[in-house]
């Protein structure tokens, strides 16, 4: 009798596993496919006008300055580098961080990574794009960007920033494509050829006839790792090639070899601030709150913290061995309480002090405090590379009067352009691909972390046999796992 009680006991065990994890998974892709699937709200329609319409005003903007020169965007003779060469810096800087945080999670076998993993990598992939386009505004005579690759002199830093910029937007590419292809598959299952025909076979090919073997399993996780071990040191590589575009030059403030690791870190840490506000903004919008915890700000948080006390250690050795020596210390006057003074203490503000600060207080450690702290960083860093570039470049090298640069309403435009570019790019990204790696959640979610269970879950495991996610009946139909998908989502 006792025995007949315990196997009753087991087999009533595993088929509460069996549901629960039925049950997660139904909760998981509603919430990854209702962007794709479902029928957007007025909200996110607005949302997207808005965005398009601050892109296409830049594009005028560049229109305009294609017309009249690179003086319609306040450069001149003394400042002939300036907010352009700051929004490339700033934007490949930030994609670092979503991509190198995302393979190194992965690589360390972190459970609580697999919400963030495809917003880290779809962030890397917009801003990667937006920073490598900002090199035409940059560029005085755009229409021959093409002899870069063509005549080649590889004495020239501009050339290698060529070279790892591209190599670097291809692995970003693959990075972000390869978890998608178990999830593509599964978008097609749910979707159905009726629904959207041309997604449909968009999907078809680019899931590559994933079945979801085992041996599919284990060479997608092999193909993985392997991409992740070249993309970090090829993050740190490209980063530190950008950073000797300056540091190969003779001019005061930018020929120093502290240059490579600075702007490796500083990429980091405000990439890192950046995956933060996306995920923040994401798990808002688009209601993944039982996905998305505190606990994912505050791990978050902590990393960029140590990567913002790395980059202000960084900062002051910069500072300290040129203006010990005195040699060149023009521009650090100019920085510390000259013209440039405003914007230096508003980074080591808001980039410094605030952020790890919130981090630091028990009581602001939460998803509003971590996601203010970022905000500050993202702005910061952008500034800080500001002070960065205009005082070496406006310092007279001959004893000459110190130059100026003045932001105008095309630099401005432009500038806005790529920032309204960033949303809008993954809202768009997100409306045709899932937001969450469902593949991913569905291997670690459950079992992993119990605090990404919802209320909806756990109910759905109580009545579970009743439901249509557990056969196929009713309303729902069954995707390839035998996990149902309800047939009309809510908007978003």
């Amino acid at each position: 009798m006792k025995e007949t009680d315990m196997n009753e006991n087991v087999l009533l065990d595993e088929n509460g596993h069996r549901a629960a994890q039925q049950a997660w998974a139904a909760d998981v892709r509603r919430a990854a496919l209702k962007p794709t699937i479902g029928r957007t709200s007025v909200a996110w329609r607005l949302s997207v006008t808005v965005l398009g319409l601050i892109v296409l005003a830049g594009i005028g903007a560049w229109i305009y300055q294609l017309k009249y020169g690179l003086g319609a965007a306040g450069y001149n003779d003394q400042a002939f580098w300036a907010v352009y060469i700051v929004d490339v810096v700033a934007f490949i800087g930030v994609s670092y961080g979503g991509a190198v945080i995302s393979a190194v999670l992965r690589l360390t076998g972190q459970s609580w990574r697999a919400p963030l993993t495809r917003l880290a990598e779809g962030t890397a992939l917009v801003t990667v794009i937006i920073g490598a386009l900002f090199i035409f505004p940059h560029l005085g005579r755009p229409e021959r960007f093409w002899e870069i690759p063509i005549f080649v002199n590889t004495s020239s830093p501009l050339f290698w920033d060529f070279m790892a910029i591209s190599t670097y937007v291809l692995a970003t590419v693959i990075f972000f494509y390869l978890p998608l292809i178990p999830d593509m598959a599964i978008v097609n299952k749910t979707l159905g050829r009726a629904d959207r025909p041309v997604l449909y076979k968009i999907y078809k090919v680019l899931s590559l006839k994933w079945m979801g073997s085992e041996r599919q399993r284990r060479m997608l996780h092999s193909v993985l790792t392997l991409i992740s071990l070249i993309i970090i040191p090829l993050a740190v590589s490209v980063h530190s090639v950008l950073s000797w575009a300056f540091a190969t030059t003779s001019r005061p403030g930018w020929m120093e070899t502290v240059f490579p690791p600075y702007f490796v870190i500083a990429a980091l840490y405000s990439g890192t601030a950046l995956v933060i506000v996306v995920a923040s903004a994401f798990r808002k919008g688009y209601h993944l709150e039982r996905f998305i915890t505190k606990r994912h700000f505050v791990r978050l948080g902590y990393i960029m913290a140590a990567l913002g006390l790395v980059y202000a250690y960084l900062t002051i050795a910069d500072l300290m061995s040129e203006g010990y020596t005195g040699i060149t210390s023009g521009w650090i006057r100019e920085t510390i309480s000259g013209r440039y003074a405003i914007p230096f203490w508003f980074y080591v503000l808001a980039g410094e002090v605030l952020p790890i600060a919130l981090v630091a207080v028990k009581k602001t450690r939460n998803i509003k405090g971590m996601t203010v702290a970022s905000i500050g960083v993202v702005i910061a860093l952008w500034i800080k590379r500001i002070v960065i570039v205009l005082p070496p470049v406006t310092q007279p090298l001959i004893g000459s009067y110190w130059g100026t640069y003045h932001f105008t309403w095309v630099s401005i435009t432009i500038t806005l352009a790529g920032v309204a570019a960033i949303p809008l790019g993954l809202m768009l990204l997100f409306r045709v691909l899932p937001v969450l790696s469902i593949e991913e959640m569905e291997e670690m979610g459950e079992l992993g972390s119990v605090e990404q269970v919802s209320r909806e879950t756990l109910e759905a495991q109580k009545h579970l046999p009743a439901f249509a996610y557990a056969n196929g009946n009713g309303n729902g139909h069954v995707n390839g796992n035998g996990v149902g998908m309800p047939e009309k989502e809510v908007q978003l």
